[in-house]
């Protein structure tokens, strides 16, 4: 087993997609494959029973296919990685279990990895600027974080949602608009031919006499205006209007939310002087947000965004985390299990250093 930049592969089923990646380097993606399901469409949003089957059904040849790509026999990884957590629980157990028994098979170490960790090092594989320290947002499904990263390993909270998330927002308002699934580039495609300013949606938590001190200052919130946008639609079909509207609908909830994370943002910029800003998850691939955020930045801090590939969750990240913690000495035992909840490592409250995050 090489000691020196190892061979690492790693598998990622947190949510619907199953992925792998063999990682040489802290850069080099020798093979990478990502296996969308489409089944989820059909219900607007992932079902966790039919994710975990179809992960089942996948994993084998989503792994065959990264190693032909690497052109790597299996024997010949030095290091095997799996998302542990957070994300659906029978979908994390199918990798988790594939990867530790492979693993264990091979007589090789095991690194579990948490997966919105993993987003924080998706951007640096093809941007080789995106490094510490700089100011994160992670923006997905299930979570939406502003944090400070001092170092790799080394984070602190500066806010967080404190009910829905982004990504969750935006596939619930696509739910209501009809618009289908995945809700992000659904809600986005519709916005462009839709006013953003003809529906005065909520900015929650967001108020010009907020200060620094004030306890929802860097934090989040979207469930009231998922609310409000519900509450307006269901007007419009009262009138029986509904269709003329959904353009403006789209536009102007994008906008809302487009405008409280950049707003956020630039307060944590302000607050750490972070000359970085470095976005990661499913919702930064919106070209809206990558504009808004980017043009608010400007003089500020540079932005750096990950590739449309690697930002939705792919095993890439999975890996280059797995990298990291292993040179570090970190690796997991064949006992560790899956966590819908797992602990975000390194992480602790801006406020309360001697506090861990949740």
């Amino acid at each position: 087993m090489s000691t020196v930049d190892p061979l690492v592969l790693a598998v990622e089923t947190s949510c619907d997609e199953t992925s792998a990646a063999i990682l040489h380097g802290d850069r080099a993606v020798l093979g990478h494959v990502i296996l969308s399901q489409d089944a989820h469409a059909l219900y607007g949003g992932v079902v966790p029973e039919i994710a975990a089957r179809a992960h089942l059904d996948a994993i084998d040849d989503v792994v065959a296919g990264a190693l032909r790509q690497a052109q790597t026999p299996l024997p010949a990884i030095d290091v095997f990685a799996a998302t542990a957590g957070p994300g659906l629980i029978g979908a994390l157990l199918v990798g988790l279990t594939w990867t530790k028994a492979t693993a264990w098979s091979l007589g090789r170490p095991f690194v579990p990895v948490h997966h919105m960790e993993a987003h924080l090092f998706a951007t640096a594989l093809a941007d080789a600027a995106a490094v510490p320290p700089f100011v994160a947002l992670l923006v997905s499904g299930g979570h939406t974080l502003l944090l400070h990263v001092r170092a790799w390993g080394d984070y602190r909270l500066l806010g967080e949602t404190r009910d829905d998330a982004a990504g969750e927002a935006f596939d619930k308002v696509a739910k209501i608009l009809g618009l289908g699934f995945p809700g992000g580039p659904r809600i986005e495609a519709a916005a462009r031919s839709g006013n953003p300013a003809a529906h005065p949606f909520p900015r929650p938590m967001l108020a010009g006499q907020q200060q620094p001190s004030d306890p929802d200052y860097c934090d989040f919130s979207f469930s009231g205006l998922k609310t409000a946008v519900l509450t307006r639609t269901r007007h419009l079909e009262r009138q029986g209007s509904l269709a003329p509207h959904i353009a403006d609908l789209a536009a102007s909830f994008q906008a809302a939310v487009v405008d409280v994370l950049v707003t956020k943002t630039v307060r944590a910029v302000e607050r750490t002087a972070s000359s970085r800003v470095v976005l990661g998850g499913g919702v930064s691939a919106s070209r809206v947000l990558q504009t808004a955020l980017g043009n608010a930045l400007r003089g500020r801090a540079t932005l750096h965004v990950p590739t449309p590939r690697l930002a939705t969750d792919n095993a890439a990240m999975i890996a280059s985390a797995a990298l990291f913690r292993h040179g570090r000495g970190e690796t997991g035992s064949l006992s560790a299990t899956a966590r819908a909840d797992l602990p975000f490592p390194g992480l602790v409250r801006e406020d309360r250093p001697d506090v861990p995050a949740a």
